[in-house]
């Protein structure tokens, strides 16, 4: 029978790796806790009872550009709000108190018979004295009974319309300026250009989302957007193109540069290729009126209430409106497939003596039109006393005149252009 025989174990060989690996397992703890106590993270027991998690002690400065330009112009932009008469009398207000309380007033100030018919937002742009002015989009305060202005900080104030157009739908409501403590800036649209950054500001789905920010940038210039306004006017107007935000209630805010000046009073969005819904969903296609036409507009408004623009004194419609058979007895050559047709001439107008009825126009000062949207759009960017180079089809024959604006929109029939 054999012996076993059993080997001596070097105890001091084996210690010696065991020592390395625990000297490294704690030194990689205390690591760890000096880590998370710098970063203001305290563990005092493991096992939960007494954990207590705390925010961290790091302090830094979040301000960039975005930042800085929204804070510069922030205050000035205000929420607007329509009131309308309430024939209905299904406000809450109503169903509660039945008008007649506090003396046919309610808690907003406005008349009781009255509620909110819709929510925008504007701009302060000036301060003068004891009032201060803003702009909004014509749309926002259209039919209006009444008009309040919210304040950046919530206060609510009376505004007294002093003159809306509805072709650059554009509006000015005046208010008391003893609140007023920020007035934009409005930038040289001319020399933005397409990528820079573009922030919008304003009230989307109304004052409970009051002084709302999104950034992007310009996607396009010289967009020309068409609409139909409340009167059921087909009106065409220039517009800055953004993919920053915009919805419901920015209408009439401001779109801003990174310098925190206003390039742009926000007006429309395209949100379906198809006016019933059942086109394309589109996302980013939000549209501005561009500073240089708002200036342009304001001060008109601020004089005279009004837009006053030149006139040529007609009645058109679009050839492509017309039945083939409509437009055979015109004469005009086949190849003539849009323009406009004068359907009369106003008497002591700019027109008379030039165009006639059935004349088709196809362009002016050179650029082709092939709607009434077109034809205003190049007629309003005249002033009175300007000429314009009218080419147009009599029968067969082409024909270009030139026409002095001497006449404007306030010696204008109705139905006239």
């Amino acid at each position: 029978m054999k012996k076993l025989k059993f080997q001596k174990v070097n105890y001091k060989k084996m210690l010696k790796p065991l020592s390395v690996i625990l000297i490294g397992f704690i030194g990689g703890v205390v690591g760890t806790l000096l880590i998370l106590n710098m970063a203001g993270i305290s563990i005092n027991n493991v096992s939960g009872s007494n954990t207590k998690t705390t925010t961290s002690k790091v302090s830094y400065s979040n301000s960039n550009d975005t930042t800085k330009a929204v804070e510069k112009v922030g205050e000035s932009v205000v929420s607007v709000i329509n009131y309308q008469s309430n024939t209905a009398s299904n406000d809450l207000y109503t169903q509660m108190f039945g008008g007649n309380l506090d003396n046919n007033t309610n808690n907003n100030g406005s008349d009781s018979d009255l509620s909110i018919a819709s929510e925008g937002s504007g701009v302060i742009y000036k301060k003068d004295g004891n009032s201060a002015y803003v702009v909004t989009n014509n749309h926002v305060v259209d039919g209006a009974s009444q008009i309040e202005i919210m304040l950046s900080d919530g206060t609510k104030v009376v505004g007294e319309l002093v003159g809306a157009d509805t072709y650059s739908d554009i509006a000015v409501v005046k208010i008391a300026s003893d609140k007023v403590t920020t007035v934009a800036e409005f930038a040289d649209s001319d020399k933005i250009t397409v990528g820079e950054t573009a922030i919008a500001i304003g009230s989307p789905l109304g004052t409970d989302y009051a002084n709302s920010v999104t950034q992007g940038i310009v996607s396009s210039l010289s967009r020309t957007v068409t609409m139909t306004n409340d009167d059921g006017e087909t009106i065409s107007t220039n517009a800055i193109q953004t993919d920053a935000a915009i919805n419901p209630g920015n209408s009439g805010g401001a779109l801003i540069n990174i310098e925190g000046q206003v390039i742009g009073i926000n007006s429309s969005k395209i949100s379906s290729t198809s006016d019933s819904g059942s086109g394309n969903s589109v996302e980013g296609m939000g549209f501005a009126i561009p500073a240089n036409d708002v200036v342009k507009i304001i001060n008109q408004l601020e004089a005279n209430g009004k837009v006053i623009r030149p006139a040529l004194g007609i009645t058109m419609a679009n050839l492509s409106d017309l039945s083939t058979t409509t437009i055979s007895r015109l004469n005009i050559p086949t190849s003539v497939t849009a323009g406009i047709v004068v359907a009369s001439v106003q008497s002591g107008m700019p027109a008379e003596g030039t165009l006639k009825k059935y004349d088709v126009i196809t362009a002016i000062d050179d650029k082709d039109v092939s709607s009434i949207t077109d034809l205003q759009s190049v007629l309003y960017g005249h002033s009175t006393g300007d000429s314009i180079k009218v080419t147009f089809y009599r029968g067969t024959e082409k024909k270009t005149e030139t026409i002095k604006l001497t006449k404007t929109t306030q010696d204008l029939s109705s139905s006239n252009q």
